[in-house]
């Protein structure tokens, strides 16, 4: 079928630009290339690209929707089950702002049981954790001053941590053993996962006296709030996808099963959810598998398809849309695409989320085409053995989208 399409392109080719007394085989590359319409000149370097050496050892599923027009563009291999490795990241974002949404806020929060006398809390402090991987120096500092505020300096009895918004599991299923890998606790600090110990620091480093023991508990309903502190979705949504930060996302992801009122949330919770936006999409038939929120797994499998319908999904609702695209790395500018696509029609133009694991690169987002339609597009390459070649590869595809 390639063949046969890039027959009857030289053959349009030799109709619109030669005299009828050239033979076809004369025709040079530039001179197909200008003499095709669009789409069917992208295409046609699409199909060009296909024929690289790359792909003697190794495979790729590409998928180009058109979505001003509704339309396929092109695709090769868009149903084979492949590893998404980072791009993952644009399922759980999709389905978290389908789910969740824009307004969405991670949570970490400080309440108290007991009585207050003399500036003496006789009682218990409560760390409820809600999975905010952005905690840092200024929210701790905030908790102490809300306990100053009331007037303590003085705290017997204990100070709870409340890790019940998910399991215990520090690490998610499918991991490898040697890889820095994120320790999942839903009460953090800066990544540090001895967030007790970090807060009783801070207390006596502001003169607060303590004769308290640490524990692990939940939050019981007598309890008074004290303080709570957050981050925006748009804010987890940045660093989560410009820095491909694995952390962030598996936050993102186990929010999705709290949010269906599983106390604790699981992988499998969350994995639900993400299925019921792949069914929605009209995808479920299709061989796939969500096993995390990162990527990170060895167990997930998608299509280019899959990854494709979502980004048109995302597209189609500007709840979501307005929070996605800012958040995607810019070809040329910034997060993991900042040194790529230099100095070709793609520099400022694609925005799209990379991948890259052992053996798998990928990328995935959108891009404008040189007449002004917006395309989405899912590049999945799988069994290569130096990263670059697949990047230079898909940087390759996305200027042959951008080009005039």
């Amino acid at each position: 079928m390639k063949r046969l399409r890039f027959l009857l392109l030289l053959l349009v080719a030799s109709v619109g630009m030669m005299a009828q007394t050239e033979e076809l085989d004369t025709c040079s590359v530039d001179t197909v290339e200008v003499a095709l319409p669009w789409p069917q000149n992208v295409q046609y370097r699409l199909d060009s690209l296909m024929q690289s050496s790359l792909l003697e050892t190794s495979m790729v599923g590409i998928i180009v929707y058109d979505l001003t027009a509704d339309s396929i563009l092109y695709k090769v291999n868009e149903r084979q089950a492949m590893r998404p490795a980072s791009t993952m990241k644009l399922v759980t974002a999709i389905t978290a702002l389908d789910r969740l949404g824009g307004s969405y806020q991670f949570r970490t929060q400080l309440y108290y049981t007991g009585t207050i006398e003399n500036h003496t809390l006789n009682g218990d402090l409560y760390c409820v954790g809600g999975f905010d991987p952005a905690f840092n120096n200024d929210d701790m500092r905030a908790f102490v001053e809300s306990i100053q505020r009331m007037g303590v300096d003085t705290i017997r009895g204990r100070i709870v941590a409340d890790k019940s918004m998910k399991d215990a599991d520090l690490l998610g299923e499918g991991w490898c053993w040697d890889d820095d890998n994120p320790k999942l606790s839903p009460l953090s600090y800066g990544r540090d996962i001895e967030f007790l110990e970090r807060f009783v620091h801070e207390l006596i480093d502001c003169d607060v006296v303590l004769d308290v023991r640490m524990t692990e508990s939940r939050l019981p309903d007598d309890a008074f709030p004290i303080c709570t502190r957050f981050h925006t979705m748009d804010q987890i949504l940045q660093r989560m996808m410009k820095k491909s930060d694995n952390f962030y996302a598996e936050a993102m992801f186990y929010q999705l099963g709290a949010a269906t009122g599983h106390r604790p949330s699981t992988a499998k919770h969350s994995a639900q959810v993400v299925k019921q936006l792949i069914q929605k999409v009209g995808n479920g038939k299709n061989p796939y598998r969500v096993a995390d929120g990162s990527g990170l797994s060895l167990y997930n499998y998608v299509t280019p398809e899959l990854e494709m319908r979502l980004l048109r999904y995302a597209y189609r609702n500007s709840n979501i849309y307005q929070h996605l695209l800012p958040s995607l790395p810019i070809a040329g500018v910034d997060g993991t695409l900042n040194t790529r696509m230099k100095g070709t029609f793609a520099e400022e133009n694609v925005k799209a989320k990379t991948g890259t694991v052992t053996g798998v690169s990928a990328l995935a987002g959108y891009c404008t085409s040189a007449n002004g339609h917006l395309l989405c597009f899912s590049i999945i390459n799988q069994g290569i053995m130096k990263s670059d070649s697949g990047r230079n590869f898909q940087n390759k595809v996305c200027n042959a989208l951008c080009a005039p």
